[in-house]
């Protein structure tokens, strides 16, 4: 990243250098023509000027390197994010299946309660009204 932001500004620097009248349209009637293309406006030579296009190419290059890895791993983060959400779905349906199976279990086992419960109630109403039957059997050993 510190590579990029310096990348710009040493983009910016060169751009900066450049001087606005090399960007504008000569006049043909100019006789000094000949002699401005020979001594450009900010006193670089030949070489200067090759070695600044050399490195704004190679610049260039590395911004260019470095969009593609940004972009690499912008996608890389996506796909992840994208696994990452299939699988909390997948664990939230298991959670939420699992969570419906215990509660109709327990509705089961509270069903089943309450009609022992029903059941035994009525055991005792019918021992009390004399059918020894339906009373319950003493423990042995007990009192």
């Amino acid at each position: 990243m510190k590579s990029r932001i310096w990348g710009s500004a040493l983009a910016a620097a060169l751009l900066a250098s450049v001087p606005a009248t090399a960007f504008q349209p000569r006049d043909p009637a100019d006789t000094d023509v000949a002699a401005s293309e020979q001594t450009p406006p900010d006193r670089t030579t030949p070489e200067e000027r090759a070695n600044t296009a050399r490195l704004n190419a190679e610049q260039a290059a590395r911004a260019r390197a470095d969009n593609v890895t940004y972009e690499q791993e912008v996608s890389a983060v996506r796909q992840q994010i994208a696994h990452d959400q299939a699988a909390f779905a997948d664990e939230t349906a298991a959670y939420e299946a699992e969570k419906a199976r215990v509660a109709a279990q327990a509705e089961e086992e509270r069903l089943k309660y309450e009609a022992d419960v029903a059941q035994w109630k009525a055991d005792v109403a019918a021992c009390k009204a004399g059918d020894r039957n339906r009373c319950a059997k003493p423990k042995p050993g007990g009192p």
